[in-house]
């Protein structure tokens, strides 16, 4: 029997991945994304705000199972209250996916934590990304959830191309670090600074700075005038500054196929697409050791000190590690990959674990066990 599932949102990469990639027809049916209430939806996310949370919208659709991931960002735990009341009152179970223990955008937890309260409390099953998530998660709310990992983010098919087509120069060691467009949870000068001391100290060392052009330029609507001025300082520097507005899918995946190593400057946070995508293209990852990035898969770690600021020689440790690396072969992810087998097997045989392992949580929600 098919299952109808709203998942919000269903048009996320992530969302979409969960399905099999196998030619048969996957057994759950997911509800396209509603028209959002607003018309200037957010680059990169047409969803937003998701319209599937409305009591209104539940009371007249039909459907299966709810499956909340993101986009209840301005949701009150009040809101998100009716939610639920109103799937419970359709008889519809609610499963919820922890993504975020803190969200990224948001350098006050509170009203993520209180939102987390409401669903992670009520929904039927609870699902996360990590070991380390899943355990902090039946600390502070009693509840286990089911640990299934992230799915791939690049296509199959352009993960086994890149595969064949290496875009990695190898007489150099390329670190990048992507600001876009300084999300709160992003470091910017100081960590920058132990990174481009760490690369100067590496032959054919290159720092890849990114960051958008809301940033960077004087009438952005996120200029930040210190850090732009630091960056145009480094002129001289092995720091590579990239200027540029948000990119496409096909410009981000080419961005990442090309570096040895990425660097994620982040303060706080829990879990990585970020990651996801580097790993499936072969680009090693530094991630800092707070939230759940080396639960997740993170191939080098550095520290944040308890005072918020970065280790330094932990940091410059974890670059020389990656750039010790062979520079001319993918990285090997941490996690599941068996020896030998490709980046894109790896990641088709995964993509059908997960679908199966949503399918049974479905499942279980639905008859209650």
């Amino acid at each position: 029997m098919d299952l109808r599932v709203a998942s919000v949102p269903a048009s996320h990469v992530y969302i979409r991945h969960l399905s099999s990639p196998a030619a048969l027809r996957d057994p759950v049916q997911r509800l396209p994304d509603p028209p959002p209430a607003r018309r200037d939806a957010p680059t990169g996310a047409p969803w937003w705000p998701p319209a599937m949370l409305d009591p209104e919208w539940i009371t007249t659709h039909d459907f299966d199972l709810m499956h909340v991931h993101f986009g209840f960002d301005a949701q009150t735990p009040a809101q998100l209250s009716s939610v639920v009341d109103a799937l419970d009152a359709k008889g519809v179970p609610l499963v919820y996916t922890v993504h975020d223990l803190w969200n990224p955008h948001h350098e006050d937890s509170a009203l993520h934590e209180s939102q987390l309260e409401v669903l992670v409390t009520r929904a039927k099953a609870v699902i996360t990304l990590s070991q380390k998530a899943a355990e902090e998660i039946e600390a502070r709310w009693g509840v286990r959830p089911r640990v299934i990992p992230h799915p791939h983010v690049v296509d199959l098919e352009r993960i086994a191309a890149r595969a064949r087509v290496p875009q990695r120069d190898t007489g150099e060691f390329r670190l990048g670090v992507h600001l876009k467009s300084l999300r709160a949870n992003m470091a910017g000068i100081p960590l920058l600074q132990s990174a481009l001391g760490a690369v100067a100290e590496i032959p054919g060392g290159v720092l890849q700075v990114n960051v958008h052009r809301d940033v960077f330029e004087e009438n952005g609507s996120r200029h930040d005038a210190a850090l732009t001025a630091w960056l145009r300082d480094q002129a001289a520097s092995r720091l590579d500054l990239r200027v540029h507005d948000y990119f496409s899918d096909p410009e981000l995946f080419d961005y990442l196929a090309s570096l040895h190593g990425s660097l994620l400057p982040y303060r706080f946070g829990t879990h990585s697409g970020w990651m996801e995508a580097a790993h499936d293209l072969g680009t090693p990852v530094i991630a800092p050791d707070v939230g759940c990035y080396r639960s997740q898969g993170a191939d080098h770690v550095y520290r944040w000190s308890q005072d918020g600021v970065v280790d330094e020689p932990s940091l410059r440790q974890a670059i020389r590690d990656a750039a010790e690396q062979p520079r001319h072969i993918a990285a090997e992810p941490s996690g599941q990959r068996t020896v030998g087998e490709s980046i894109a097997t790896w990641r088709r045989r995964q993509r059908a674990e997960i679908a199966a392992a949503h399918a049974e949580v479905y499942r279980q929600a639905l008859s209650g066990t």
